[in-house]
């Protein structure tokens, strides 16, 4: 292992000729999901860590008796649980150059039960160039990922997006302005508190299909200020894709281009780095240390089961990430209902989701769709 001495500039190479035919280069082929795996089963444990690390006390999802008093006969796990099982990052080649998470449009087919396993196939569908404010070149790759039961059904389609844009350091390399953390007042301080502690959870009371308005905001769900332990608790629930000791040096001599080296230690190290340190986010481009994109997405689906109750199965949830989450932040979820229908027997309700930080950036955007129970349901 080269362990110093190296350039840090070498490892920030530039987006290169040839560079999207290389990421195109494997669309249609199953792809091996090696270190995209944190689980593979809906175990109590598992799930009940994957609320936990974003804040999820629903009992639907973590109380076995509970759950089995449901509409479901069994808990529940949420959906995007299934990050868990598969990160929906599928992003082959182009070594060296930064994975930054773009956004997931799942579409939910069966509810996830404690107890059930899964058969995941994953292929990339397309990769695009594009060009931006903060990076002048950038691809993004599109992977479809299947998540299948123990039964055989399908349980879940998910597109994952990944955006490939070269470091800062290098020519065309993703550049944010850097941001200090956001102080609050004592008054936006209370305001956050009694956001957090009226958070909207519907249960086992049936929100019904005919009492829904168009046009309406539902009550938002507060996250943050975004601090490091949130991230811990993230990383412990959901899952990464990192390794640590003997595995992290064995995975850098296999791809010494998915290194980087610590400026002040000399030694290798992982760009992941930037989640949780302002230097190492300010190399890579970020304005400072910051979240990961299905974290806030996992908060829009916890919004959707927040509102729609017990009775309520979401079945779509189309989210893209606009911008950085750093720490220090707060994350307003936030919808608003765009349409109600019927359509193949289920009562349906769009909604527009969108996240929206203390400064009134819009960090996340997207769409809902939710299953609601009818009153005719009940007669």
């Amino acid at each position: 292992m080269n362990n110093g001495g190296e350039n840090v500039n070498s490892q920030s190479p530039a987006l290169w000729e040839g560079a999207l035919e290389e990421a195109r280069s494997l669309i249609g082929i199953e792809l091996r999901r090696t270190n995209q795996q944190w689980n593979t089963e809906a175990t109590l444990d598992a799930v009940r860590h994957f609320c936990w690390g974003i804040g999820d006390d629903n009992p639907l999802f973590t109380d076995p008796a509970y759950g089995q008093a449901s509409r479901w006969n069994s808990a529940l796990a949420p959906g995007c649980f299934l990050y868990t099982i598969d990160t929906t990052v599928v992003a082959p080649k182009l070594r060296g150059i930064q994975w930054l998470y773009g956004g997931t449009d799942f579409e939910w087919y069966e509810p996830i039960h404690h107890g059930d396993s899964f058969k995941v196939t994953a292929k990339l569908i397309n990769a695009i160039e594009k060009t931006g404010k903060n990076a002048s070149r950038f691809i993004i790759q599109t992977g479809e990922v299947l998540y299948t039961n123990q039964k055989g059904k399908l349980v879940c389609r998910a597109f994952g997006n990944t955006a490939r844009t070269a470091r800062s350091k290098a020519s065309g390399g993703l550049k944010y302005k850097p941001r200090d953390t956001h102080r609050y007042s004592l008054e936006e301080l209370e305001h956050i508190a009694n956001a957090i502690e009226t958070e909207e959870l519907r249960g086992m009371k049936p929100r019904f299909w005919e009492n829904v308005e168009v046009g309406t905001r539902i009550q938002p769900m507060l996250k943050g200020p975004l601090n490091i332990t949130d991230m811990i608790c993230w990383y412990s629930g959901a899952g990464h894709s990192y390794q640590a000791h003997r595995r992290a040096v064995m995975y850098r001599k296999r791809h010494p281009a998915d290194s980087y080296v610590n400026p002040e230690t000399g030694a290798q190290d992982s760009a992941a780095r930037g989640h949780a340190e302002d230097k190492m986010a300010r190399e890579v481009g970020m304005p400072g240390g910051y979240d990961v994109g299905p974290q806030r997405i996992s908060w829009m689906g916890q919004l959707m089961t927040n509102w729609m109750g017990d009775d309520g199965f979401l079945q779509k949830l189309n989210v893209r990430i606009l911008r950085p989450n750093i720490f220090g932040d707060v994350s307003w979820c936030r919808a608003q209902i765009l349409d109600k229908y019927v359509e193949g027997g289920y009562h349906l309700v769009e909604l527009e989701v969108w996240v929206e930080n203390q400064l009134g950036e819009v960090t996340a955007k997207g769409q809902a769709v939710v299953s609601l129970p009818s009153k005719t349901d009940f007669s």
